[in-house]
């Protein structure tokens, strides 16, 4: 096998032919381990060497032989050392798998790297003091998005199939976007969030990972989906696998469809086209769609987010053996880490009260109408910079409200824990990916997966490839 026979495979794609027989799973690590190399020194996209040999997994999984990634998004593989993305991080390895660690390695995952993050995952720009920028395989210029940006940009530029990525308010469905790439953020429960993350996040946090196909994303969920025992959030299973749910006909649905932001936020025109585009082949399709949205206050979703981010510092300030040198942190981390000390049993109260004036009208929504559609990003991938973490004027409120704008899409179905995706569906002159999100009620992935399927067929994004690319 070629290094652009290599690339140009998704993740079913290549473990059909090393179930087959016609290529061996050693040949295939070599080549992902030759194109992560490559792609890395132009994209900044892996916090250290490459792992030596790869982490164990099952030779039997349904996805055996697929290279993989891990975000370094804290302790997530047993021995593996993390610092997401801080330099107040120093010498920490993970003491145990996370759950979701353990099915990837089940599955049969080639796990060879460690992909980029900002510092504590709180930022929608992969750029920290400790790593630097993450540049984007369509255009160095550009961002990759965040928190996710690491994974995004290796499975974008074809050096793996699939990455590993997480959700807090739109860290995978907004690198996504930037990097022309299938996010889907399942329902809150859908995935494993033990034994270190999610419960503290008040499920708001949400595992899962990358893809460049929709088939690949439904085996990636079947692998992984439901809930560890014990798990605090639970999603009711699948009525059946969702391999099966792409070739399912999701018959004639009830689509809204906005490019209004909560926020009032001005929404770039060609993002906004594309948006509208989409609704009118879902028309094509055979679907009903209609200009609708749950009414939010942007207000009250950046008050639900304060439990993520006021729960990322205190797992900072609990799972350290010291508390971190402020001179070593960035900017709003230090200010989030020092509004985590003062945080009352109170604030904690309104910020879950704020969650739950979130959660109902989403909920009202879809008795409605089966899926929303709205835009990932409000913006084009953004230029280096435009989102400085390391700024002193921000409080964690204004941080939020700053990402936000950019992002103002996706926090609110965090909040509310539905499953929402990104596609890929179109491109700006600049020749820039453009994400359009489809969000359905809370345990519907199989319908967003039916429609994503759809969608890929009657608008193809398969032979789309940045500039920086594996082959």
């Amino acid at each position: 096998m070629e290094l652009h026979e290599y690339a140009s495979l998704d993740a079913v794609g290549l473990s059909e032919l090393i179930r087959s027989g016609e290529v061996s799973a050693s040949e295939v690590e070599a080549l992902a381990r030759r194109a992560l190399e490559q792609i890395n020194a132009d994209l900044n996209a892996l916090t250290r060497p490459l792992v030596e040999p790869a982490l164990t997994h099952r030779a039997d999984g349904p996805l055996a032989g697929v290279p993989f990634v891990i975000k370094d998004s804290g302790p997530f593989a047993q021995h593996l050392p993390f610092t997401i993305g801080s330099r107040s991080i120093n010498g920490a390895v993970a003491l145990v798998d996370h759950d979701l660690m353990v099915r990837f390695r089940a599955a049969g995952l080639v796990a060879l790297g460690q992909s980029t993050t900002p510092e504590f995952g709180l930022s929608f720009a992969t750029e920290s003091v400790r790593y630097g920028q993450t540049r984007n395989p369509w255009d160095l210029t550009r961002g990759v998005g965040g928190s996710s940006g690491g994974s995004a940009a290796l499975v974008a530029a074809g050096a793996v199939p699939l990455a590993h990525a997480n959700d807090a308010g739109g860290s995978i469905r907004i690198p996504a976007s930037c990097c022309g790439l299938v996010g889907l953020k399942p329902s809150r429960g859908r995935t494993p969030c033990g034994p270190l993350t999610g419960e503290a996040a008040f499920g708001q946090l949400v595992e899962f990972g990358f893809t460049r196909t929709v088939r690949d994303t439904a085996h990636l969920l079947d692998a992984v989906c439901a809930p560890t025992v014990g798990d605090k959030y639970q999603a009711a299973p699948p009525a059946q696998p969702y391999a099966t749910e792409v070739r399912t006909n999701p018959g004639r649905l009830r689509v809204a469809l906005t490019t209004r932001a909560w926020s009032g936020v001005a929404v770039d025109p060609q993002v906004a086209e594309i948006t509208v585009a989409a609704g009118k082949v879902l028309e094509w399709i055979g679907h009903t769609v209609t200009e609708a949205r749950p009414e939010l206050d942007p207000e009250e979703i950046v008050e639900a987010a304060m439990l993520v981010v006021t729960t990322s510092g205190g797992a900072v300030l609990r799972g350290a053996p010291r508390r971190p040198d402020p001179s070593s942190l960035e900017a709003v981390s230090r200010r989030v880490l020092g509004e985590t000390e003062a945080f009352t049993a109170l604030d904690v109260f309104a910020a879950m009260e704020a969650q739950h004036l979130v959660t109902r009208p989403v909920g009202r929504f879809f008795l409605d109408h089966d899926l929303l559609v709205t835009p990932t990003l409000a913006q084009l991938p953004a230029p280096h910079g435009s989102l400085d973490y390391d700024n002193p004027r921000h409080t964690a409120r204004s941080w939020l409200r700053r990402i936000f704008e950019y992002g103002p899409f996706t926090a609110a179905f965090n909040v509310s824990g539905n499953p929402a995706i990104s596609l890929p569906l179109g491109q700006s002159r600049e020749g820039l990916p453009i994400g359009v999100q489809l969000v359905a009620a809370h345990g519907r992935e199989d319908l967003l997966l039916r429609v994503a399927a759809q969608l890929e067929q009657a608008v193809p994004w398969k032979d789309r490839q940045p500039s920086i690319y594996a082959d």
